[in-house]
């Protein structure tokens, strides 16, 4: 039997202490050991070693109240280790630097039209936007992440394709780690969001969960066990490219009749009787206002939404659906809806006695977020 090393048991303690601390914010001395499993003294021995190297910072709580001392808050030191968040969304992109423990410390953002979309084009500007974002505060950022809507080679961050951009076999994250001097993980953009929900979104506590975006196409993130499903070489997740409507319209990836083609933005905007490449603000303000209308406008949108769903949810079997990006603009009612369609007609949700479906509550910081996650998995292990 292999006996660990007591230099091993320290860094394993301490790196799951960081882990905590990233994911579950301040806490106490006594909170840690008791989520940790280990003993006080060990727990101020982290904690001591970490305070004198700047990683974090012990305080009295500023709301403390009754009788005796107060327990000291083991806070995280944001600029400790600070990582560079990508988003290349099909209309715009935006970057972030993100500190230890989840904190955006500033970011960028700019609209991709025409020649913008181009690789060259977008790798040119994010370096360049990155350095002036270090540069005005005053930080270095460690590693980075970068989430783009397509089809993504997880172990070197090759773009096999990322239609709605016009992008194919794009070495992105060899490009991008030859301009940042950074280490670049690169991923699927759903795949990073499910990764930011089981972190910091509705997906905490949530160990089988997959998240379902709807953006100008359709994906899906998975977590399963607790960490993020990537199958073989990382193509995993294209749930919206699953056939539903055989004979349906055509799609971008070659099918007919894909969920995608059923539930995207362009059909989101057929169903609302607008323009199908209408501005994002004014689909979500079309949503806004349609108040208790909106089984009139919505009635075989979200019939294909909930046949969607209950396919992933028989297949999947999550205790958890979280619904993102335009999906979070559906009335409350009509994800209602969906939910009690989607338990009385998907077996396992009725052997589960209903699968939880809920909106997105990270708003527009969501795929940054999951970048970011996904960059600081190596470095929380060297901090």
């Amino acid at each position: 039997m292999t006996v660990a090393r007591p230099d091993e048991v320290r860094r394993f303690n301490r790196s799951s202490l960081l882990r905590l601390l990233h994911t579950g914010g301040p806490a106490t001395r006594a909170a840690l050991a008791a989520e940790l499993g280990l003993n006080r003294s060990t727990i101020k021995m982290l904690v001591d070693g970490l305070a004198e190297d700047g990683v974090v910072e012990e305080k009295v709580p500023r709301l403390a109240r009754g009788a005796g001392r107060p327990s000291l808050l083991v806070l995280p030191q944001p600029q400790a280790a600070v990582v560079l968040a990508v988003d290349v969304q099909v209309e715009h992109a935006g970057i972030a630097l993100v500190g230890f423990g989840g904190q955006i410390l500033g970011r960028n953002s700019w609209n991709l039209r025409g020649r913008q979309r181009d690789p060259d084009e977008v790798i040119t500007h994010v370096a360049e936007s990155a350095a002036l974002l270090a540069a005005d505060l005053d930080l270095r950022p460690v590693a980075a992440g970068v989430c783009v809507p397509g089809v993504v080679r997880r172990a070197d961050g090759l773009v096999h394709t990322a239609a709605n951009l016009s992008w194919g076999e794009v070495a992105l994250g060899q490009r991008l780690r030859a301009v940042l001097d950074l280490p670049v993980v690169v991923g699927n953009d759903a795949e990073f969001g499910a990764l930011a929900e089981h972190v910091r979104g509705a997906g905490r506590g949530s160990d089988d969960a997959v998240f379902v975006s709807a953006d100008v196409g359709v994906g899906g993130g998975l977590i399963a066990q607790g960490a993020l499903l990537r199958g073989s070489a990382g193509y995993l997740g294209e749930i919206g490219h699953m056939t539903v409507r055989p004979g349906g319209r055509i799609c971008h990836c070659g099918n007919e009749g894909c969920w995608e083609t059923e539930v995207g933005e362009a059909a989101l905007c057929r169903a609302l009787g607008m323009p199908e490449h209408g501005p994002r603000g004014a689909i979500v303000a079309e949503l806004r206002e349609l108040h208790g209308d909106w089984e009139i406008h919505l009635r075989e949108y979200l019939d294909w939404l909930t046949l969607g769903l209950v396919n992933v949810v028989n297949i999947l079997g999550p205790e958890l659906v979280v619904l993102g990006d335009l999906f979070t603009a559906l009335p409350d009612g009509a994800v209602t809806r969906v939910r009690d369609d989607v338990r009385r007609r998907s077996m396992v949700s009725r052997a589960m006695g209903g699968v939880r479906i809920e909106k997105s509550s990270l708003g527009a910081d969501l795929k940054l977020l999951g970048a970011a996650e996904a960059a600081f998995e190596n470095v929380l292990a060297m901090l």
